[in-house]
C-alpha cells in the first residue's frame, strides 16, 4: 500500500505506529533522530513521512525546511505534543501537509495518512492544469503560475488553492475548507482558513478569492 518513514524519538509511540501501520498493509521504517532524516527521505522512495517536531539532534522544523528546500514533495504529517496555533501554522508553513497532536487515536492518524496518499495519487495520475483568469495550477509539479511568473506555494497553500480551483464560482464555507484541507477534527473555531486565504491573495492576486460575508469564500471566475 505504501512506504512510510516514522521519525519519532519516543520508542513507545514509534512502536505503536509501526505495529498499527504494518497491520494495515504499509511498509514502515523508523528513525529516532532528526539529524539524518532529510537525507534519509531524499535518498529513499518513501510515499509519506510521519515527523515528530521535538526530535534530538535536529528538530522537525529544521528537517522540513531542509527537505522542502531541496525540492522534495514527499507528504509529511507532523506528529507532536505541541498544540498552540502558532506551532501548527509554523509547521504547515515549513511545508507539512497535515498536523496531528498527541495524544491521538490511531484511527485518526490512519485516516489522515490515507487521505494524504489519495491526494498525492490523484496529483500524479493527472496532467490537467487548473486555470482561473491569469492563474494556473500545475497538479503534477504542485506549482502555481501568475501570468508568466512561477509563484512558490507551501503544500497547504497549494491544497487550499486547488480546492478553490476545483469549485470555481462556488461559495465554500470555512467548515468545508477546514474539513477538506486540514482534516475533519480541526478546531472549527480556528481562523486558519482566513489566514491562508490571506496568503493566497498576496501570492496569487487580491481579487481572485472573494469573501462571502457570514459564509466563507468564493473563487471569482
Amino acid at each position: 500500500m505504501g512506504r512510510i518513514l516514522i521519525v519519532e524519538d519516543e520508542s513507545r509511540i514509534s512502536a505503536f505506529l509501526e505495529k498499527g501501520l504494518q497491520a494495515n498493509g504499509f511498509t514502515t521504517t523508523v528513525l529516532r533522530d532528526g539529524r539524518d532524516a532529510a537525507q534519509m527521505i531524499l535518498g529513499n522512495d518513501f510515499d509519506l513521512v510521519i515527523l515528530d517536531l521535538g526530535l534530538p539532534g535536529k528538530d522537525g522544523f529544521m528537517v522540513l525546511e531542509e527537505l522542502r528546500g531541496q525540492g522534495a514533495t514527499t507528504p509529511v504529517i507532523i506528529l507532536t505534543a505541541r498544540d498552540e496555533v502558532t506551532d501548527k501554522v509554523a509547521g504547515l508553513e515549513s511545508g507539512a501537509d497535515d498536523y496531528v497532536t498527541k495524544p491521538f487515536r490511531f484511527e485518526e492518524l490512519l485516516a489522515r495518512v490515507r487521505a494524504r496518499l489519495r491526494t498525492v495519487g490523484a496529483a500524479v495520475d493527472t496532467e490537467a492544469l487548473l486555470k482561473c483568469r491569469e492563474v494556473t495550477l500545475n497538479l503534477r509539479t504542485r506549482r502555481a503560475q501568475v501570468d508568466d511568473h512561477v509563484v512558490e506555494l507551501s503544500s497547504r497553500e497549494f491544497i487550499l488553492a486547488e480546492t478553490f480551483f476545483r469549485h470555481p464560482d462556488q461559495v465554500m464555507s470555512r467548515e468545508q475548507l477546514l474539513n477538506h484541507v486540514w482534516g475533519y477534527d480541526y478546531d472549527p473555531g480556528s481562523n486558519i482558513v482566513d489566514v491562508y486565504v490571506g496568503y493566497l491573495r498576496k501570492k496569487l492576486g487580491e481579487g481572485l478569492i472573494e469573501t462571502v460575508r457570514g459564509i466563507g469564500y468564493r473563487l471569482k471566475i
